[in-house]
């Protein structure tokens, strides 16, 4: 069933993007600029009026035509990439050009649209703390290597280098945890659900941001949903009578590496969470096994909790 007059796909880079339609040959190049965006809009409003457009996360390029889309009343799906690769793929079709990628996009909304989601805007709130939340975990890889190489320098020039690097980096780190901060406490709703994220055991300042700002679904679906949203859902590994080793894959990847933190936090407090992680290794569950469940534990409380407050 089509719930769309037309399938629009947007494939987006840096500096333009490109616009297909499905079951039309022609694609379109816009400036992924102001101009571009409006000039795109106008050509396209009637098909934009009543269709849906699809379009891929591209490390942030994709924001600003995102929500002028979404101010301006049209249905907009942002798409998973690894979704969309796996549809490409299965056409067998290793071509690749922005073009190709544009009719792919259109072509998958075409297919899937009664399963695929609205996208809802976050608030302007939102939006500059995931800013600053991604800017830290930036400079927090931009640590770990300087601190790397100040374990081995060459000289001694090399060496002070690295320890002025890490002065700035950490100054950095502080000014943006300072902003985030203040723009929490300024929050009503924010700072409730921190407060109440920060009630498990295991989640601290830094965790519970996180979680708040990139995985802002918790408490709005279930557990199972929430979980395979973390990458925390055992996948089945069964054929006929064989039946396989269950692993976890696939979610959103930077929330995983946030819960793995806050289960090794948890698995050395005095809590519930601390005695589920040792009877699951007392029943011979691998230590890494055992760290899995309490991470989807983690999860799935601070879901119930969360939505508890709604």
């Amino acid at each position: 069933m089509s719930l769309y007059n037309n399938y629009i796909g947007i494939d987006i880079g840096k500096l333009t993007f490109v616009v297909g339609i499905y079951g039309c040959k022609i694609t379109k190049e816009y400036a992924n600029d102001t101009t571009g965006i409006h000039d795109f809009i106008n050509d396209y409003k009637d098909k934009l009026s009543d269709g849906l457009c699809v379009l891929e996360p591209t490390g942030g390029y994709e924001i600003s035509l995102l929500y002028t889309l979404c101010d301006q009343g049209f249905v907009v799906h942002r798409a998973n990439t690894r979704k969309v690769k796996n549809f490409i793929r299965s056409f067998g079709n290793g071509a690749k050009t922005d073009s190709l990628d544009a009719k792919a996009l259109a072509l998958y909304g075409y297919e899937r649209n009664e399963r695929l989601e609205k996208f809802t805007p976050c608030s302007e709130t939102s939006i500059r703390l995931y800013n600053l939340i991604q800017r830290r975990k930036d400079l927090k890889q931009m640590l770990v290597a300087e601190k790397n190489r100040l374990k081995n320098p060459k000289s001694k020039l090399v060496s002070t280098s690295c320890e002025t690097m890490i002065k700035v980096i950490n100054d950095q780190v502080e000014i943006l945890t300072d902003e985030i901060n203040k723009l929490i406490s300024a929050d009503n709703t924010l700072k409730q659900r921190q407060q109440i994220l920060k009630s498990i055991a295991g989640i601290g300042e830094i965790v519970s941001q996180e979680l708040l700002i990139l995985l802002p679904e918790l408490g709005t679906i279930n557990r199972r949903q929430i979980a395979s949203l973390a990458g925390l859902a055992p996948r089945a590994n069964d054929s006929g009578s064989f039946s396989g080793y269950r692993r976890t894959g696939a979610g959103r990847n930077t929330v995983k590496p946030i819960l793995f933190l806050a289960a090794m936090a948890a698995r050395r407090s005095n809590s519930a969470l601390k005695e589920y992680y040792e009877k699951l290794i007392k029943r011979g569950k691998k230590k890494m096994v055992a760290l899995t469940a309490l991470m989807r534990k983690i999860i799935v409380i601070a879901n119930a909790r969360l939505k508890g407050m709604q």
